[in-house]
């Protein structure tokens, strides 16, 4: 089982970079300029959510599921990279697991992480419910200034009602 896990991670990966170049440009923002997220809309944001099933599916749809892999895998939440003049933060290995969490959400160099990354529905009917098909209109990344993005944090929801959060140091997730 841990083979397909790697094999399907390695398949997202290594779809062409071509077929992305759709994303808009993103500038860095500066962290003192991002306002911090209103208290009482993310508590109501929270009031509203209701825990999903957490029931065995096989098919890595939920927070029970998905969690033990993203623990195992923390420190490759995120990446970036240097490319064609641009920073590319990458979230892949968030994505892959999308299906058993509500959201994330990031924030770059010291900022809050506030800023909600788009996600493409879960392929729940599928064999590969986690399977990235639209990367023009759900980029796996987003781009930035070169040589802006020095740290990013990152917080997910997961569909149990809990979270998780990360920082990370440019010089631990960039990729050649």
């Amino acid at each position: 089982m841990l083979e397909l896990i790697i094999i399907f991670f390695i398949y997202v990966v290594g779809v062409p970079y071509s077929s992305w170049t759709d994303a808009a440009a993103v500038p860095a923002p500066d962290a003192a300029a991002i306002p911090a997220p209103d208290a009482a809309a993310v508590e109501q944001a929270t009031e509203i959510r209701t825990p999903e099933p957490q029931d065995p599916t096989g098919k890595f749809l939920n927070a029970t599921e998905v969690r033990p892999i993203l623990d195992a895998t923390k420190a490759s939440w995120v990446a970036v990279r240097l490319y064609e003049g641009q920073d590319l933060l990458y979230f892949t290995n968030l994505l892959t697991w999308r299906c058993g969490f509500w959201e994330i959400r990031y924030g770059i160099n010291g900022a809050p992480a506030n800023q909600v990354l788009v996600m493409e529905p879960c392929h729940v009917d599928t064999a590969q419910p986690g399977g990235i098909t639209d990367p023009v209109g759900f980029p796996i990344y987003l781009t930035f200034e070169p040589d802006s993005v020095q740290s990013v944090t990152v917080e997910i929801d997961y569909d149990d009602g809990t979270t998780d959060a990360a920082t990370f140091e440019r010089n631990g997730i960039l990729i050649p």
